[in-house]
């Protein structure tokens, strides 16, 4: 009888402590692990930009012992194949069924746009790493929605100012015919200030260009300029090269020749010039560690995918410090990641009233070195006019 009562009142309190635990958790005493969904490009063509920032995010949870913001996160990775109707199937699963507390990731434009939508508009908390499709920036931003990349159209401002600035008068123009792609001839037409000789768009994927490269030589122009991300850029580089054009007619790009397509293009690119958002010798500690820790753990130099989405990690890290691991008070987690207290890769950062990034683009030439081909950071380029898309946002600080 009193080893029955002595196993009862144990029970007692076991129950009682679980039943403190529960109301330590609803009370916001304590935290449990937060859940994180990952959509990325993972196969195919672009699958490397979309390995890049899922290594790269992967890379800070590690750093920080599996946590972010003192809090233990589980990140689910989703492959959307670069097919809109998959990622939409990839978030709709997250949402649904793995009740993720934030999405990040996402690495083509028209997955995002396909997404975007649907994950915000159900309380979800996007940080997107790399796509930026140009309505999301302007008058489809949502309160709900932080980037830590650009948006497409500063982006390949960028493009056509590097072009103006480098005397060009005629200028050749290629990208795929997505959002992207469309977003990126825009962006450069509304900074470059010579000639337009022709503007052509290719399938996305599109594995040989050699007709378009014909087409391009024939028109004779001072220089090209393209957006071909992921295996569309090797693809296009080489062809380009093998037609003898890169020593002729001057190749600038954006999103083509970076860190993930490099490694496979090496002595092909060399010649070529870059308008980037990020460069691996940017010379700030923050960078200078995670170009070290990046090559240690996976043997490669990190690109620009890889970088914001580093930053998405820490930006995330920053905001669940400032909520003590808190996901549940929706509108003290938009504040504490607009905020942005975190050391980026990039130096100073900071956002918009649109929720995307304050940030400086490079002029990065691809140069020969012992390794075959390597980057060389030329300095800043100045962007004369700006869509201003953060003034087409309703959100309100």
């Amino acid at each position: 009888m009193t080893g029955t009562k002595t196993t009862q009142r144990k029970a007692i309190a076991v129950l009682g402590a679980i039943a403190a635990a529960a109301a330590m958790f609803a009370s916001g005493g304590a935290h449990a692990q937060v859940k994180i969904g990952f959509i990325g490009t993972l196969s195919g063509p672009g699958g490397a930009l979309g390995q890049d920032q899922y290594d790269a995010f992967m890379l800070a949870v590690e750093q920080k012992g599996g946590k972010l913001g003192g809090v233990p996160v589980q990140v689910i990775k989703e492959d959307d194949q670069l097919k809109p109707d998959v990622g939409v199937q990839a978030a709709t699963k997250l949402v649904e069924r793995d009740k993720v507390s934030l999405i990040t990731g996402v690495t083509f434009s028209n997955v995002m746009m396909a997404i975007h939508k649907n994950v915000t508009n159900a309380g979800v908390v996007m940080v997107g790493s790399n796509a930026g499709p140009t309505p999301i920036a302007g008058e489809q931003c949502s309160p709900n929605f932080f980037s830590t990349s650009w948006d497409n159209d500063e982006l390949h401002e960028a493009g056509g100012q590097l072009s103006t600035d480098l005397g060009y008068k005629k200028m050749y123009v290629m990208a795929p015919n997505y959002q992207a792609g469309r977003d990126a001839v825009n962006g450069f037409k509304r900074d470059y200030k010579g000639q337009i000789v022709d503007e052509v768009y290719t399938q996305v994927n599109q594995p040989d260009y050699s007709a378009e490269i014909a087409q391009l030589a024939a028109a004779k122009p001072d220089a090209v300029y393209v957006f071909y991300p992921g295996g569309m850029g090797v693809n296009f580089v080489k062809q380009y090269r093998q037609a003898g054009l890169l020593g002729k007619i001057p190749l600038i790009s954006v999103s083509t020749i970076d860190g993930s397509t490099l490694p496979a293009l090496k002595e092909q690119a060399v010649g070529s010039i870059t308008s980037a958002p990020y460069s691996p010798d940017l010379d700030n500690a923050q960078n200078k560690q995670f170009v070290a820790a990046f090559q240690k753990k996976y043997n490669r130099v990190p690109s620009m995918y890889a970088a914001q989405s580093y930053d998405a990690a820490n930006l995330i890290d920053s905001a669940l410090t400032k909520t003590k691991g808190s996901v549940t008070d929706r509108e003290a987690l938009r504040a504490a990641l607009k905020s942005a207290d975190f050391q980026s890769v990039r130096g100073s950062f900071k956002f918009a009233s649109n929720q995307f990034p304050i940030a400086p683009f490079y002029r990065v030439d691809v140069v020969k070195d012992g390794s075959g081909a390597a980057f060389a950071n030329k300095g800043k380029i100045d962007i004369k006019t700006r869509a201003n898309l953060a003034s087409m946002c309703k959100i309100r600080s």
